[in-house]
């Protein structure tokens, strides 16, 4: 198994990728019953060295809810094939270390309407007032 690259900094090892095979549910013919399929790889993303401190934070932070003791378990059984498999999950687990990893965005600037622009909005609404103004039925009794 090689190294999985997240981004073009951070690349996690083989050594810290757990792989766990089980059978798979779903069509599979004659070897339904005996082939191992399904996959679960685990990384631990708690106590990895191969991320750094300041990023396994943001990262433990933001995928809190998938993690379990600080281990992070992504399931792949959608191919027949236990090889397909392996390469989903270790591509389903680059993408969401990727997500993860990823700079907050940028804080948002509050800016001000220009002063024609609220001119503008306002010649409009009178306009409009105008106009239904002048679809009213007038009572000349």
């Amino acid at each position: 198994m090689a190294d999985l690259r997240v981004t073009g900094h951070l690349v996690i090892p083989a050594a810290e990728l757990h792989e766990r095979f089980s059978r798979s549910s779903g069509p599979g013919g004659q070897g339904v019953n005996t082939t191992d399929s399904r996959v679960e790889l685990s990384f631990d993303v708690a106590r990895s060295p191969s991320i750094p401190p300041w990023l396994r934070d943001r990262v433990l932070a933001r995928l809190s809810s998938r993690l379990v003791g600080g281990v992070l378990t992504v399931v792949a059984s959608e191919h027949r094939a236990q090889l397909a498999n392996r390469a989903a999950a270790r591509q389903r687990l680059a993408a969401l270390l990727r997500a993860a990893a990823e700079p907050p965005p940028a804080k948002r600037r509050p800016t001000k309407p220009t002063r024609g622009a609220k001119e503008r909005r306002l010649a409009e609404k009178r306009r409009r007032a105008a106009t239904k103004r002048g679809r009213r039925a007038t009572d000349d009794d």
